[in-house]
């Protein structure tokens, strides 16, 4: 019963800190003129757009429906998109960076494939 409880700090620690860094992080994008995101990412801020909403519906996803214990499905549900966006900043960095680059969004996409796993149990099986 001892592991259960240490897995379900870490799980609760990741998800704040994976929530706050995705909401920071497209909030920072959805602030940002257009022109000055598409420059930045060498892609079309149309798109960067969606990837912002995505970010913070996402890191609301993986925290708030446990805090209120509503719909708590969601939660694996929102780790498994983020990523998913993590697979597609993994690509980008290779392709328009350096393999270095794509280390930071491999990591979290790791973090939150533990997310999904971890949290599975909160999905409801269809009866």
């Amino acid at each position: 019963m001892r592991n259960g409880k240490v897995a379900n700090v870490v799980l609760w620690t990741l998800q704040v800190l994976l929530a706050g860094m995705f909401v920071f992080a497209g909030a920072i994008k959805l602030t940002m003129p257009g022109e000055v995101l598409a420059a930045q990412t060498g892609l079309p801020a149309l798109f960067m757009r969606f990837v912002s909403l995505t970010e913070v519906a996402g890191g609301l996803g993986v925290l708030v429906p446990g805090l209120f214990r509503l719909h708590r499905e969601l939660t694996p549900i929102a780790a498994g998109a983020l990523a998913v966006v993590m697979v597609g900043a993994v690509v980008v960095s290779v392709l328009r960076v350096s393999v270095g680059a794509a280390v930071m969004p491999f990591v979290v996409g790791v973090l939150l494939v533990t997310v999904l796993r971890g949290r599975r149990g909160w999905v409801v099986s269809p009866s």
